[in-house]
């Protein structure tokens, strides 16, 4: 316990030393040690209005995968993105990312709109212009070939007051714990240590026996062995997907 209250402790400190604010013609620039898929680190902008603030991407997330070829026009990924959006409490504005909060939950608006531009950037990211789905979807058509039983896209309140995302929960059985995945398109060190964090953060608040598993997307590049380090450090099965087999069992009984 004591041990994991101690790298809480870490986390936190290191969001806090990373984070730097800038004064941008009547916006505060907020960059945060969030790296997206280009490895540039996410800014978002705050300001002051009526009594609330505003923050918001300035449509970055949006617009970087429209620039990359992803187009988000079909009915199946507009419903994701919606979902998706949804459940961080995250409006979509134009292009842009978009919450409201007040001086009480600030920080948890600031941390749920990270949480869906990160979620949004690794989605609807396609690695190849030749794919032709997105890895959250191979996923789907996986658990349900095996005929798994899950609820996708649940929203866990951590220990923290944080709101956290997870992609499917299958819920117990007899035989097996609740059983908690995240699909990973992008396996990197700080995607494994946003995932670990968000276990971290919930688990306690969890059945005891639940357990955790990411789901690491291995196509195009083996997954580096700091992520596997990072994920088995905070008690998340890493499962590359060239190896899902290996798990069919644990997931369907």
């Amino acid at each position: 316990m004591d041990e994991i209250e101690s790298l809480m402790g870490q986390y936190m400190e290191w969001l806090k030393r990373k984070t730097t604010l800038r004064q941008v013609e009547g916006w505060v620039e907020i960059t945060t040690p969030y790296l997206d898929r280009h490895n540039d680190y996410l800014q978002i902008y705050a300001r002051k209005k009526n009594g609330s603030y505003i923050l918001t991407d300035d449509g970055y997330i949006i617009n970087d995968l429209h620039m990359s070829g992803c187009k988000l026009d079909s009915p199946k990924r507009k419903a994701l993105l919606q979902m998706t959006l949804n459940g961080f409490g995250v409006k979509l504005v134009g292009d842009s990312l978009e919450v409201k909060a007040g001086q009480e939950d600030f920080p948890y608006r600031k941390h749920n709109l990270l949480q869906a531009m990160l979620a949004l950037n690794d989605l609807f990211y396609l690695a190849s212009p030749m794919v032709s789905s997105l890895f959250y979807e191979d996923v789907i058509a996986w658990l349900d070939d095996n005929e798994v039983r899950y609820i996708e896209r649940v929203k866990f309140t951590g220990k923290s007051g944080y709101d956290h995302l997870f992609d499917f929960v299958i819920p117990r059985s007899k035989a097996e714990p609740e059983r908690i995945i995240q699909a990973i398109n992008r396996p990197s060190r700080d995607e494994a240590e946003i995932a670990a964090f968000s276990w971290l953060d919930t688990k306690d608040v969890r059945p005891p026996e639940s357990r955790a598993y990411a789901l690491l997307n291995d196509s195009e590049r083996e997954v580096p062995a700091p992520v596997l380090d990072a994920l088995h450090s905070y008690e998340v099965t890493p499962v590359p997907w060239s190896r899902r087999e290996s798990i069919v069992r644990e997931l369907t009984a």
